[in-house]
């Protein structure tokens, strides 16, 4: 498995797995850096001995020309015109080759350097400042406090803000050295394979591999200028409102505490910070021993069974933010632990149940929204769709950055309002001057965001519904047809795929993880674009056995108890667990299943028969006993869940307590 990727939102919580990461990106660059001294030493070396070898081809031509026989003379007219071009050509390799990648290690790894040992400083400082916080006394004035407080939560905004810029720079220089590395090689490989005349089959047969690297080097580029604005743009909102990015979780609560540990007379007791995440349905609290100072090593798990949780006086122990915890595991045993604010101490009272109230204390999750549009397969949305890309292929199909280009969003919103209303007059955007191509291009990127190697789409889309795969193949066939212009709008298959990539298969959730799988969906949607009559219009022979996504999708009766008002972006699923301790599959095929399926929504009724009892527990859901029987059963926008009708009533039924007829 490749490097994890570095979410912004636990620079905040600087966990010890989220060291750990950090700690594996810094290995990779420092492992990269040697590579590229050990490339320029060996590099030198070569062009030495190939000026020897020069040196000594000369020598050797030179005694064979002092013959007087004609052909030897022109041999060594031969020997000089080859050895003046090797010698021309080994010059381009120091500039092809050894000073970009020379200069690419001293200027991003050796910056690199710099950044890591202000952020290493800056973790000193701030846990330092935090360890004298909490060591003052409470009898000190409220002033002092105060001020104390004030100062330290300046330093911990600060630490923050360079985590977050750490962070960013290092999986920019990840990324990064894919192309500033390996661009260099491609361009010696390139000086090399000219200069061997002898070599030319090689080289030859080396050329199909040289176009598809440098189509990959551009499109890696391509990415990552992509990649690299979505990270910014996420790294701006959790800086301004880095709460409501908080890693909350109905079934866990984290983070560092500094646990008392009493030693026997007279040695007093000691404070030792441990990192704890405390499972609320079990009330089982496990706890960490890391240090940031002692290099990062993460010591053994200490589990313990909570019995109840009291806040802890000032009267009683001379140290703020303290709790009691009472311990099932140990009869008669209270472990103190201290909190590193107020506002986690608030947090840890209501995650634990403590006796004390806490007010105004709230768990965000954020999620982030597009303009909601009401996009319906029937006649008005096909009628849209056609009249878009007819305007489109008549008016701009030569432009510049189709689609790419993004039109001002109250005027896309207006057309958009105008298209989809049925008591509204249908208007010919293709006459029409008062919709410039920006915006239709734009409103049919809004309009079809909602919806969404060969064999495997091609069965994938045959899924779909019949109406959905109209459109689906109508879109196809008109970003081929845009694509067959790139030379004049410049909109190649690629470009088109980064487009509608994330318009057709954005992901539920913005994380950095999500933002690094945007290359996935960009290669779907080529596949659908350069394969479209294909998949469209032939159905497909056979088709792979489907992964096992249901079992893995399927949510269990637990997962359904939340409120639907503030559903989490996940829920608590064993089987969905197990994916994010490492088991994901990388299978294009899986991720493609996943996001292709999101379209599979049936627009038929069907009946279904319960298999399993259920209670509803909300007014929208159904109650239902073993062998009860749903009539027109549809799928329902609620993930996991359908829509059907028992007894005259209509709701929600959990899909996998039911089967299909």
């Amino acid at each position: 498995m490749g490097l994890h990727p570095l979410e912004f939102s636990e620079c905040y919580l600087d966990s010890p797995s989220f060291r750990d990461k950090i700690k594996s990106h810094e290995a990779e660059l420092d492992k990269t850096n040697r590579f590229i001294k050990e490339l320029y030493k060996d590099g030198k070396n070569l062009i030495n001995a190939t000026k020897q070898l020069g040196m000594a081809q000369r020598k050797f031509a030179q005694c064979l020309g002092e013959f007087q026989f004609e052909y030897i003379g022109d041999a060594k007219t031969d020997d000089e015109k080859c050895i003046v071009l090797l010698m021309k050509h080994m010059r381009n390799i120091t500039e092809t080759l050894m000073k970009p990648l020379e200069k690419f290690r001293k200027e991003q790894l050796g910056a690199l350097r710099a950044e890591r040992k202000r952020y290493e400083k800056e973790t000193e400082k701030y846990y330092s400042s935090l360890e004298k916080l909490l060591n003052m006394s409470s009898k000190k004035k409220e002033p002092q406090l105060q001020e104390a407080d004030t100062q330290v939560e300046i330093m911990r905004r600060h630490f923050q803000e360079e985590s977050l810029d750490y962070v960013c720079k290092l999986q920019e220089i990840q990324e990064r050295k894919k192309f500033e590395c390996v661009e260099p090689m491609l361009a010696f490989f390139q000086t090399v394979f000219t200069f061997y005349h002898q070599g030319f089959e090689l080289a030859k047969d080396f050329d199909h591999y040289k176009r598809e690297l440098q189509i990959n080097i551009q499109n890696t580029r391509n990415r990552f200028e992509g990649t690299r604005s979505e990270v910014n743009e996420l790294m701006k909102r959790i800086r301004e409102a880095p709460q409501e990015y908080r890693q909350t979780s109905p079934i866990s609560f984290e983070g560092y505490l500094y646990v008392q540990e009493k030693r026997p007379p007279p040695f007093g007791s000691s404070w030792v910070k441990r990192y704890c995440t405390f499972v609320k349905e079990q009330k089982i609290l496990h706890m960490v021993t890391f240090d940031h100072r002692s290099g990062g090593k993460i010591g053994e798990t200490e589990s313990i069974t909570l019995k109840s949780c009291v806040r802890k006086t000032t009267d009683v122990l001379d140290r703020r933010f303290c709790l009691d915890l009472d311990i099932t595991d140990r009869p008669g045993t209270v472990l103190t632990v201290q909190a590193l604010s107020e506002d986690d101490h608030k947090f840890w009272m209501q995650a634990m149940g403590g006796k004390e109230p806490v007010t105004s204390v709230f768990f965000f999750v954020f999620i982030f929204s597009l303009p909601v549009v009401d996009a319906q397969l029937d006649d008005v949305g096909f009628s849209f769709v056609k009249n878009s890309i007819s305007a489109i292929e008549k008016r701009g199909i030569n432009d510049q950055g189709l689609y790419r280009v993004v039109g001002v969003s109250s005027k896309v919103q207006k057309l958009l309002s105008l298209m989809i209303d049925e008591k509204s007059d249908e208007v010919d955007l293709s006459a029409s001057e008062d919709w410039d191509v920006k915006t239709i291009t734009s409103a049919l990127k809004l309009y079809l965001s909602p919806e969404s190697r060969i064999q495997a789409v091609h069965c994938l889309v045959h899924k779909l519904p019949e109406r959905n795969r109209q459109v689906l193949g109508l879109l196809m066939k008109h970003l081929a047809n845009v694509a067959a212009h790139s030379k004049q709008n410049l909109m190649t298959v690629a470009n088109l795929g980064v487009v509608f990539g994330p318009t057709l298969m954005r992901p539920q959730e913005e994380t950095v993880a999500a933002i690094m799988d945007l290359k996935f969906q960009n290669i779907v949607v080529e596949i659908l674009i350069e394969h479209h009559e294909k998949i469209f219009t032939d159905a497909p022979e056979s088709c792979p056995l489907s992964p096992a996504a249901p079992v893995l999708c399927a949510p269990t009766r637990q997962s359904k108890k939340m409120s639907r008002q503030n559903r989490p972006l996940a829920v608590y699923n064993p089987q969905a667990l197990d994916i994010q301790n490492g088991k994901r599959c990388t299978s294009l095929y899986l991720y493609i299943f996943t996001f292709l399926g999101v379209l599979n929504k049936s627009v038929t009724s069907r009946k279904a028969r319960a298999v399993y009892p259920c209670e509803a527990e909300h007014d929208s859901e159904l109650s239902f006993h073993v062998g009860d029987i749903f009539n027109g059963v549809t799928q329902s926008r609620e993930p996991g869940w359908l829509e059907g009708e028992l007894e005259g009533k209509r709701g929600l039924i959990p899909e996998n307590y039911v089967e299909m007829l």
